[in-house]
């Protein structure tokens, strides 16, 4: 009976370190884009699409927390959905989440706030 409580306060530690470590998520805006925080963003979108060439608009992410991202049309209609992207908040970082595959990519140039 004497290892039931300490095997107890083990576990009761070892939840509240992880609870304690766990860090908020909120959907996200960019704050100030800079020439580096654009091309960052550039740069992960195009990674998280195997590399496909993306162009985005200097106020990407900067008044809505979802970034939506559509393949260039050769001829005619494309019918592939387009591609979605999530910025977050966690703790102090900014991650770009690509919603079709759960991805995160974490964001070191940026600066976002809550949305």
């Amino acid at each position: 009976m004497a290892r039931e409580p300490a095997a107890s306060l083990i576990v009761a530690v070892f939840l509240l370190s992880a609870c304690a470590s766990a860090q908020p998520e909120v959907a996200a805006i960019i704050e100030k884009p800079t020439k580096e925080s654009r091309a960052e963003l550039a740069r992960a979108v195009s990674s998280a699409l195997n590399g496909a060439a993306v162009t985005l608009a200097d106020n990407a992410l900067t008044k809505d927390s979802v970034l939506v991202i559509e393949k260039a049309r050769l001829l005619g209609r494309d019918l592939d959905k387009p591609e979605r992207f999530r910025l977050l908040k966690v703790g102090k970082d900014c991650a770009l989440v690509h919603e079709g595959t759960g991805r995160r990519m974490m964001l070191a140039s940026t600066t976002c706030v809550p949305k």
